[in-house]
């Protein structure tokens, strides 16, 4: 993680990312300041604001097919231009800072795989990388899996879709390389809004034998009405 926020470092020219001023690093220390950090009143679930840290209702009412939630941000300025950056304009130098601001939250989580959420084929090559994958990348080499979960089919990119279709649009859109007998798996991706479809991951990982999918998330968006 050192080595990769020196290339940050140096890619970026010893200016601040967001707003270009001296910084040692990718961002000087008045904007990682100003980032919007989760805190601990989240549903360990979910990752939305609960009372104490919580289970929430919907989550007891409706459980979803992953276990717990980890993120590090909210999707909010500044850390939604960060995750733009590289998912949008190719800036692969910020998935270290990224990882590392992911690698605070799951420091004491134990699994045996990383997965990062899949592209499909088409998406992946208009793309040129996987914004997921170069994040997971900088977590755990030697338990990441590039290949255990892939995309079976091409949907609309969920971000055009309202969100009661999101759901529908990702059911029966991924199939899990091999048995998992038993194993805790962390689900890599930038952003988390309605969670449609990591739960559907987590759905196709389960019906493999994983015993226990929990979501390693950069941002998670606020709750929307």
């Amino acid at each position: 993680m050192a080595i990769a926020q020196k290339l940050a470092s140096i890619l970026f020219g010893g200016s601040c990312f967001l707003c270009r001023g001296a910084a040692r690093e990718v961002l000087c220390g008045e904007c990682e300041a100003e980032l919007p950090w989760l805190d601990d009143a989240v549903c360990p679930r979910c990752a939305l604001a609960s009372p104490g840290g919580a289970l929430c209702g919907r989550c007891l009412a409706e459980p979803p097919h992953f276990d717990a939630t980890a993120a590090a941000l909210w999707y909010r300025f500044p850390a939604d231009v960060l995750v733009q950056g590289l998912k949008f304009r190719g800036e692969l130098a910020l998935a270290g800072f990224l990882a590392s601001a992911l690698s605070r939250k799951i420091a004491r989580e134990k699994v045996d795989c990383i997965v990062p959420v899949p592209l499909s084929p088409k998406r992946l090559a208009q793309r040129g990388y996987n914004q997921a994958a170069e994040i997971a990348r900088r977590l755990g080499r030697e338990r990441l899996e590039l290949d255990l979960c892939r995309r079976t089919r091409e949907g609309p990119p969920q971000v055009e879709l309202p969100f009661a279709e999101r759901q529908r649009n990702v059911r029966g859109a991924f199939a899990v390389a091999r048995p998992l007998a038993g194993a805790t798996v962390a689900v890599v991706d930038d952003v988390m809004t309605t969670g449609a479809t990591l739960d559907e991951i987590a759905r196709a990982l389960k019906d493999a034998g994983a015993a226990r999918v929990v979501n390693w998330i950069v941002a998670r968006t606020p709750p929307h009405d």
